[in-house]
């Protein structure tokens, strides 16, 4: 059974009026090749992740450039009251990190790609605890994803978030007026698997391809040069 690609006319509406006045508002917009986000079918935008602000600031991104983002968002959130009334509204799609229901969201994020949805992920599952915050070696669902789909990977990498919000913080810093940046970049090159199972050596090559990307657009962004060897929060 298809569900909307967007939220009914009263949640996106609501959703809008907060947030594109709220964005324009805390941060200046260093936008690029936003072209490059398709404007119809299933596609799967892959990004960074800095800070709590940035699935905000990101969805005005690509809200802008014709896409409804759907979001996979901590289960815990959708049992908050109103919360998770809005959140399910919105398209949002839980998950249970660390649990046996988790590849639930993998399921459903499948079937939003069918019906022709944009899915937001984050491949890293949680915000980078690089040093130097660069992109860490990411999780294979979206690989995966990407894979049993045949879905376009889409790399957006930003910068900027984290200094209105750094991860862990409780109050953003306001002053002065930060600038959110980014970038996008071509459909990731994933046709050397087709055929593969996706499992194994093959999702971690992928993803290894999909977090490359990324951080290609990121090095960019910051004019920086990025590490050879990504960051591996599990020491592997």
């Amino acid at each position: 059974m298809s569900r909307p690609t967007r939220p009914s006319r009263f949640w996106e509406t609501l959703a809008v009026v907060i947030v594109k006045p709220l964005s324009w508002l805390l941060v200046k917009k260093d936008w690029r090749r936003g072209e490059r986000i398709p404007r119809t079918g299933g596609v799967i935008i892959a990004a960074n992740h800095l800070s709590w602000t940035d699935p905000v600031l990101l969805s005005h991104f690509l809200f802008n450039h014709g896409r409804w983002p759907v979001i996979l968002a901590k289960s815990a959130l959708f049992r908050i009251p109103f919360l998770g009334r809005a959140v399910t509204a919105l398209l949002a799609i839980p998950v249970d990190r660390g649990s046996r229901e988790a590849g639930r969201s993998l399921s459903a994020s499948a079937q939003r790609l069918r019906d022709g949805a944009a899915i937001l992920f984050y491949p890293e599952g949680t915000c980078t605890r690089d040093p130097g915050l660069w992109p860490m070696v990411g999780k294979t669902g979206a690989a995966r994803l990407a894979l049993e789909s045949g879905a376009q990977v889409i790399p957006v990498a930003h910068w900027g978030a984290q200094e209105l919000l750094p991860y862990g913080a409780k109050k953003p810093r306001l002053f002065p007026r930060k600038t959110f940046h980014v970038s996008v970049g071509p459909p990731v090159d994933l046709s050397k698997y087709a055929g593969k199972p996706p499992q194994g050596d093959v999702l971690r090559e992928a993803t290894a391809d999909i977090m490359a990307a990324i951080t290609e657009q990121l090095a960019e962004l910051r004019g920086e040069k990025a590490p050879e060897i990504p960051y591996d929060p599990g020491g592997r």
